[in-house]
């Protein structure tokens, strides 16, 4: 029998093998993760709910199926966190509002329907910021999740898949869902050392998932290793059984000899961080020591450009959905949120249409910039994790190097690339055109081949 701790430091993939092999039942790797939420959740805050019965009932079941023959997938057994804003049937969805506090989901949605058939395991329910629109993490009123990389100081997790991201990071699920609309599955992925994936809008089904930005919004995982990351998309896209067992049982894919990777523009380095900017620059020598071409771009906006378009537009749309509740003055919602969805108040159809159509005009400028290159490379965040109690103060957010992926409707993936000196990840951030992740995760898994940031793990001593 593998011990519990050993078994909440795996990754998917190696589980699945485990469990592939019988070393290891879905029930102690259940178990495992159970006992881990409840030694640590207290301290981290990371899942607002837990399904302890419903899990280890459905780890029995996975492994009477297994041992008839009958794995419905090679990830049957393993448990996930989900984001609080995915419906299950029965089941309370906040989406990290008090307002929204018992709301029960009517249904199930299709992305939940497709992990549970293909045999995964739901832990729980993880934090979100409220109505997922922020990017430091924080929840005034249902509780910010901590960053499990720092015990001494409360620091952001990021957001607003915080939860998600603090879960996968402290080793209480080995991945997590996320929703992404401007960076909320990378930046917990940036500022918690995992590796989170920004899928391209339409291929992972959006129903039954609370929206913001019908426009923008995404699922994607937040995972330990780009290899991860890679059957998880499959698995939530609904990918065949084939490329999930190809993806587990083979290397990473090609190398990225004669990959043309565009380097962030020298205009744009100033916001980032020392510690950040180093392990971003040792990156791309790596990689260039790995092959690729290191190639400069002249790029038809500057980062700090989303900051407006991609709020205001993400404000509008989400006001549709929530507008009774932020215009009531008396209900609870986070004051730091309720301010982001002001300016849709008086923003007017016409408004509205321009910002669409100017959004397909930098789109196409953007599109024919990058038409000689594999993935733009940046820094994921400017930052690494900031105390809890000052960051919504702060004038650059996470989402300063996401944003524009979303925006312009492309996909990009988060992978930790180093540490600063007080010991917080950093994250280098691959941005590809849309529909084309296996480029990112092709340049994400040979990267992470030749490091070993990855895989280092938290210190929790004392968070019990």
């Amino acid at each position: 029998m593998t011990a519990s701790n050993d078994l909440t430091s795996l990754t998917v993939a190696e589980l699945a093998a485990m469990l592939a092999a019988r070393r290891v039942s879905a029930v102690e790797i259940t178990d495992a993760c159970l006992d881990r939420i409840a030694t640590y959740n207290d301290a981290l805050h990371a899942f607002i709910d837990l399904y302890p019965e419903e899990a280890r009932a459905a780890a029995k079941a996975a492994d009477l199926a297994r041992g008839a023959g009958y794995a419905l997938s090679p990830l049957h057994g393993i448990p996930f966190g989900l984001k609080d804003l995915v419906d299950i049937e029965g089941k309370v969805t906040t989406g990290g509002s008090k307002v929204w506090a018992k709301r029960i989901s009517p249904s199930t949605g299709s992305l939940v329907r497709r992990l549970v058939g293909s045999g995964m395991i739901v832990a729980g329910k993880t934090h979100t910021v409220e109505f997922a629109f922020g990017a430091w993490g924080t929840n005034q009123h249902m509780g910010a999740p901590r960053n499990p990389w720092d015990m001494r100081e409360p620091r952001t997790p990021g957001g607003s898949s915080s939860g998600s991201g603090v879960a996968v990071a402290a080793r209480m699920v080995p991945w997590a869902v996320g929703t992404d609309t401007g960076g909320s599955v990378r930046s917990p992925s940036a500022l918690c050392g995992l590796t989170g994936l920004k899928t391209t809008v339409g291929q992972i089904a959006t129903d039954g998932i609370l929206p913001l930005s019908t426009t923008l919004d995404t699922p994607g995982p937040l995972a330990r290793s780009a290899t991860d990351a890679a059957i998880l998309f499959e698995a939530m896209r609904g990918g065949s059984l084939a490329s999930m067992n190809a993806i587990l049982s083979g290397p990473a894919p090609r190398d990225v000899k004669g990959l043309r990777l565009a380097r962030l523009p020298d205009h744009e380095r100033d916001v980032v961080e020392p510690a950040v900017l180093s392990a971003y620059d040792q990156s791309l020598a790596q990689l260039a020591d790995m092959g690729a071409e290191i190639v400069s771009v002249t790029l038809p906006f500057r980062f700090a450009d989303f900051k407006i378009p991609s709020g205001n537009l993400i404000a509008a749309e989400g006001y549709s959905f929530v507008k009774e509740i932020i215009d009531d003055p008396a209900a609870p919602v986070d004051e730091d949120v309720r301010a982001r969805f002001a300016v849709a108040r008086t923003m007017s159809v016409t408004d509205y249409l321009r910002m669409m159509r100017e959004r397909e005009e930098i789109t196409a400028k953007t599109t024919a910039a990058l038409a000689g290159v594999d993935a733009l490379l940046t820094p994921t965040t400017p930052m690494t994790a900031h105390p809890l109690a000052t960051a919504e103060r702060e004038k650059i957010i996470p989402s300063h190097f996401t944003r524009m992926a979303n925006f312009f409707g492309r996909c990009a993936l988060a992978v930790p690339n180093g540490f600063s000196p007080t010991g917080l990840p950093t994250s280098l951030q691959i941005i590809c055109a849309p529909n084309d992740e296996s480029m990112a995760l092709r340049i994400g898994r040979n990267y992470q081949a030749i490091t070993d940031w990855h895989r280092r793990a938290p210190a929790l001593e004392g968070a019990a």
